[in-house]
């Protein structure tokens, strides 16, 4: 079957790995994924399942079930370790299985990893949000916060493990810090019989001027009240030096340096290309910039092998001229590159040159809670409910599968409906950095339903 056909290899299940297969569907080629994981991940909704929102499967459909209809794709499981530019090959591990795939095209969309600038120490205390793991990690520290502090007759330590910090006020950071705040004013905030959640802070600290960079400064200022509605204190000009068991410390604007108690903390800060992006540019011998990722040409190719493509978080795009085309590290730019890739190769095989890269720019979205979001589409600056609708809808658009998208609005009605959380299970709490003593529930009347501290975030 097609001992001749043209072989494309594709690393990655990302979004720039899937939709490159998927729009080889119907070329003349036989298709080889290799990613590391066995799911295709909605990285943009991560911060849904750190908070109770959504379950992991939900956002994390298993490749193959997603590619079983496209008889010219396979998918094979492995972290891969080499890439022979020369002799075509790219060799994969899992356990202690090597596989060695060959390849006549070659499609690398490994993503980014969370970047600590160069303080990896720090994801011991304060886990990023780029996998699964993470988010499972974050969830396990989020709901075992609450968990402990119910246990705690300490006041100093009951405000320890209700401060949280979000570091980085990107869509991340914002997206989390709303939604801590949410848990605990609003979705917690009658659970707990011996400690009150509302009492709770979250802090967001970005190192730039204002949240939300890439957006228009109106919406950033709409976004810093919102979030301070919500109940999230917004300290702008606050870089993080240090991260350790039970604190954070930054330096503020002033040039001082202080220190706060927060058990739980998340790193949203920065990203760094994935290992493989260094590994193809020395390979090839072609440069990488300071976050690792290697440089491509306008047509995505790597320099000297017009057979390999790069595509997504791992790449920096030169123009003809040599100068880097600024794109952001959105999911949309490595849809479009895994789309543009498939063209390019289909191409190539009708012995035609591809046109450069054209990088369509639909506008930047992010939530901040209930009913509350900030959209800048095509030079319209919308903010409050419509542009959460829009962020729902765009996002519900871009999830891979009809069950997944069934699964996610069904969660989403619920948790609107009701304010409550459906996927709260901590598979492995963290243990307590001390002992803490527990009591018995205090012998005083619930609190009411309609207690102002709830009733004020509805």
């Amino acid at each position: 079957d097609g001992g001749d056909r043209h072989r494309v290899v594709v690393i990655g299940s990302g979004f720039g790995g899937l939709f490159g297969t998927k729009a080889l569907r119907r070329a003349d080629v036989d298709v080889t994924m290799v990613a590391k994981t066995t799911h295709h991940l909605f990285q943009p909704l991560l911060y849904q399942v750190a908070t109770g929102i959504l379950s992991e499967g939900e956002i994390a459909p298993p490749t193959r079930e997603v590619l079983a209809s496209q008889k010219n794709a396979r998918v094979i499981l492995g972290e891969v370790t080499d890439i022979d530019l020369e002799k075509r090959l790219v060799t994969s591990r899992v356990l202690n299985r090597e596989t060695v795939t060959p390849y006549d095209s070659l499609i690398v969309a490994a993503g980014a990893g969370q970047s600590y600038f160069g303080n990896d120490h720090f994801s011991e205390f304060a886990p990023g949000m780029k996998s699964i793991d993470d988010a499972l990690e974050l969830r396990g520290r989020i709901f075992g916060a609450f968990e402990l502090a119910e246990l705690s007759e300490d006041e100093d330590e009951i405000q320890r493990l209700l401060t949280f910090v979000v570091v980085g006020a990107g869509p991340t950071g914002v997206e989390m810090a709303g939604q801590i705040a949410e848990l605990a004013h609003d979705t917690l905030h009658h659970d707990f019989r011996s400690v009150d959640t509302a009492t709770a802070r979250v802090l967001l600290l970005e190192a730039g001027e204002r949240i939300l960079p890439a957006f228009p400064e109106s919406l950033s200022r709409k976004a810093e009240q919102a979030l301070e509605r919500l109940g999230v204190t917004v300290l702008t000009g606050h870089t993080v030096v240090g991260v350790a068991e039970g604190s954070v410390a930054f330096r503020t604007p002033a040039g001082d340096e202080e220190h706060v108690a927060a058990r739980t903390a998340v790193w949203a800060a920065g990203v760094t290309a994935s290992p493989l992006a260094s590994m193809l540019a020395l390979a090839a011998g072609a440069d990488a910039d300071r976050v690792g990722r290697i440089s491509v040409g306008p047509d995505l190719t790597v320099p000297g092998h017009p057979e390999v493509l790069a595509l997504g978080d791992m790449v920096g795009v030169l123009a003809p001229d040599g100068t880097p085309t600024p794109l952001p590290g959105v999911a949309p730019v490595a849809m479009q590159q895994g789309r543009y890739a498939a063209r390019a190769i289909r191409a190539r095989l009708d012995g035609r040159a591809p046109d450069a890269f054209r990088y369509r720019d639909k506008g930047n979205l992010a939530t901040i809670g209930r009913s509350k979001a900030v959209a800048d589409v095509k030079g319209l600056h919308v903010a409050g409910l419509v542009a959460w609708m829009l962020w729902l809808v765009v996002h519900l658009f871009y999830l891979i599968g009809f069950q997944n998208r069934l699964l996610v609005v069904l969660r989403w009605t619920i948790s609107f409906v009701t304010r409550g959380r459906g996927a709260r299970l901590i598979l492995e709490p963290t243990p307590p950095a001390e002992p803490v003593s527990s009591r018995p529930p205090p012998a005083r009347a619930p609190r009411s339903r309609s207690s102002p501290s709830s009733a004020s975030r509805s």
